[in-house]
């Protein structure tokens, strides 16, 4: 038996390699003949010898290679990625191991686990006809809506529309984070449905977006709603030097997206070059990146650089730090 599991969400496919395990008989037999790969240094003779390899005690042999087909991925500029090997090599080392899944015994079950896999890819359509294959793209918009329904109801919980709404645009789809978010969220409303309200309370990135209107506010020279949002961040038991160091990262962030947006990148390719899963951290950074021109972003990390200096050297504590940095930032 061959699977494919393939795509960027690593939560859902590492759920259904999981589900593959619960339908092979007992566990404890089965870990004693699980053997795990490394697909991207893996000859076909290696895995050769562990699939024809018979199970001991147990009807089957679970072989997972992570990464196998990653290898034979296209590539617009063939020799830039280290450890390709050449054409030819990939053509041979493509028939050898296609062949090796012909080969295998009815008690070993192969699972290739792989993120991306675009459709060209060659040992992905030599395989495709005999694998039973599961994609496993981001969630977004309804898609992630969906998701957060089942998961809560999983979990033994109930979640208002608007407070699922809200719980998608916060975490994104980041399964991993979402995963933790509502379990803390069912055991925080004891049995109650979840709404808006919890969801502000408990989920962590309420706080992130507390530093987008700090950062809007310093931004905007508007002194007094900077000053605000920071007492705000600082009474709910944010450090000074987190709130400097989120402003660094945020003002960092915004450079950055000004020169992937100037290179004529895809959103898609920005949010995943700057590892944003949110729906609403990217909205928030987008719309900053637009209105605020380079000069000002250089000119605010200059004074943060100062700020930190001045904490770091005991010249002010963190509080009085900020206050000044608002208020020269602002000024």
């Amino acid at each position: 038996m061959l699977y494919i599991l393939a795509g960027p969400d690593d939560f859902s496919r590492s759920e259904a390699l999981t589900e593959i395990k619960n339908g092979l008989g007992d566990r404890e037999l089965l870990d004693s003949n699980t053997t795990v790969l490394d697909g991207r240094q893996l000859t076909p003779n290696q895995l050769r010898s562990v699939c024809q390899s018979l199970p001991f005690l147990a009807e089957k042999r679970l072989v997972i290679a992570e990464g196998l087909l990653e290898r034979f991925e296209p590539r617009t500029k063939p020799g830039k990625q280290k450890g390709t090997p050449k054409i030819p090599a990939r053509q041979n080392d493509c028939k050898s191991l296609v062949a090796v899944a012909n080969e295998m015994p009815d008690s070993t079950v192969l699972v290739l686990v792989d993120g991306e896999v675009k459709k060209g890819n060659p040992l992905y359509k030599a395989l495709s006809p005999r694998a039973k294959i599961r994609i496993f793209p981001l969630l977004r918009n309804k898609e992630l809506q969906q998701w957060i329904g089942r998961r809560v109801a999983r979990e033994g919980g109930s979640i208002s529309p608007r407070a699922r709404d809200l719980l998608g645009r916060l975490v994104g789809g980041n399964l991993w984070l979402m995963a933790g978010e509502i379990a803390k969220l069912v055991l925080y409303t004891t049995g109650k449905r979840i709404e808006e309200e919890d969801v502000r309370a408990v989920v962590g990135y309420s706080q992130q977006a507390s530093v987008f209107a700090m950062v809007d506010a310093i931004l905007e020279s508007r002194a007094s709603q900077g000053q605000q949002a920071m007492q705000q961040l600082l009474q709910s038991g944010a450090a000074p030097v987190y709130l400097l160091f989120m402003l660094t990262r945020q003002v960092r962030m915004l450079v950055r997206t000004k020169e992937l947006i100037k290179e004529g990148r895809s959103e898609i390719e920005i949010q995943d070059k700057l590892g944003i899963t949110a729906d609403f951290v990217w909205r928030k950074t987008a719309e900053q990146a637009s209105r605020y021109s380079l000069e000002r972003l250089k000119e605010i990390y200059r004074r943060i650089l100062e700020a930190d200096v001045a904490i770091k050297t005991g010249k002010y504590n963190g509080e009085l730090a900020l206050d000044i940095l608002v208020a020269e930032l602002c000024r």
